[in-house]
């Protein structure tokens, strides 16, 4: 099994890589080779197989068809500017979030023109996709109606990976991640960095800031969750999907003071003390348009899970982050 990710050096591209190399294997077959690209080049991981990394920006020409040269069987594409930046920035959102995409998808197609080549390609899409005005709680059938660029731009790819799905280029799964939380390390440009920092800093004696109120409401999931939604997408039969080929993947929906009492719960009332409270208007607008709850059934169905409370969330993160560590309550 020949395996690229693109986006291995972030966050979950690590994680990714390291779970695929304790993993070993894609449905029983030994995963051999792995190239690992991003705009930055990825660490080289402790790996017994054939190990490629590179520094790649797949908006730039010549990018993808360097990255699928040896025919990968399995592709994970990863790679994106997150919500804050794609704002911000109009024309960059655009060149890396979708004519990346694009030229990816479309190296894939002229590849196979050659000889013939179908891998199986996992992408991470986003609940972005959704705007307003939306239900209290989201079915698998509701329409994109997204409201900001970064939206537009995973579901114009989603558009893409379906209709290049159905028309025999590649086997493309699309995965809507929940926002991710606890994500380790610092803040990010995601309007939803703060979700994971009001957590994350509190629990190792730091001092972090709540842009939004406490009634907010969103869907989360733990990277832990999200690495095995990305195994699971690279193993299932993708041919109940049809033509639908992106889903929103389970999670936990909850509020801010949700999570806020969580954290009371597991670290006590010193760690949330150490969140302060800073509105920010246009972190909170980004933020109003966003979906709050979802009915992911077909997820579900398909064997996908995550978490069901934040307690468990946080703990999550402490074992995975804090080498098991628990905080002492005071």
């Amino acid at each position: 099994m020949n395996i690229l990710i693109i986006g291995a050096a972030g966050m979950i591209g690590r994680k990714l890589t390291r779970a695929l190399i304790e993993k070993g294997e894609i449905n029983g077959k030994p995963v051999e080779r792995m190239v690992l690209a991003d705009i930055m080049q990825p660490p080289a991981p402790d790996f017994p197989g054939a190990v490629e990394t590179l520094e790649a920006d797949l908006s730039q020409p010549d990018i993808a068809e360097r990255l699928i040269s040896s025919r990968p069987d399995l592709i994970f594409h990863l790679a994106a500017i997150v919500s804050g930046e794609a704002e911000a920035n109009f024309e960059k959102g655009y060149r890396v979030n979708l004519d990346g995409t694009l030229s990816l998808f479309e190296a894939i197609r002229k590849a196979g023109l050659e000889q013939p080549y179908t891998p199986r390609l996992v992408f991470t899409s986003s609940l972005a996709v959704f705007g307003s005005p939306l239900p209290d709680v989201i079915g698998d059938t509701q329409c994109l109606t997204p409201l900001t660029s970064y939206g537009t731009q995973k579901a114009i790819s989603e558009l893409l990976l379906a209709d290049y799905s159905r028309k025999g280029f590649l086997d493309g799964i699309g995965i809507r991640l929940p926002t991710i939380s606890i994500r380790p390390g610092k803040p990010n440009k995601a309007a939803s960095s703060f979700f994971s920092s009001i957590l994350r800093e509190p629990l190792i004696g730091e001092e972090a800031v709540l842009p939004v109120s406490e009634s907010v409401r969103h869907w989360f999931a733990s990277p832990r969750a999200a690495i095995s939604f990305l195994l699971h997408a690279a193993e299932i039969d993708t041919s109940p999907l049809g033509q639908q080929r992106s889903i929103t993947m389970p999670g936990l929906s909850a509020t801010v003071g949700d999570q806020i009492a969580a954290l009371r719960r597991v670290a006590g009332d010193a760690a949330v003390k150490l969140i302060r409270r800073e509105p920010n208007a246009a972190v909170a607008e980004i933020i109003d348009g966003w979906p709050r709850s979802f009915s992911a059934q077909r997820g579900e169905a398909l064997g996908f899970k995550a978490e069901s409370s934040f307690d468990d969330i946080i703990r999550v993160h402490i074992e995975d982050e804090l080498e098991n560590a628990v905080p002492e309550r005071v």
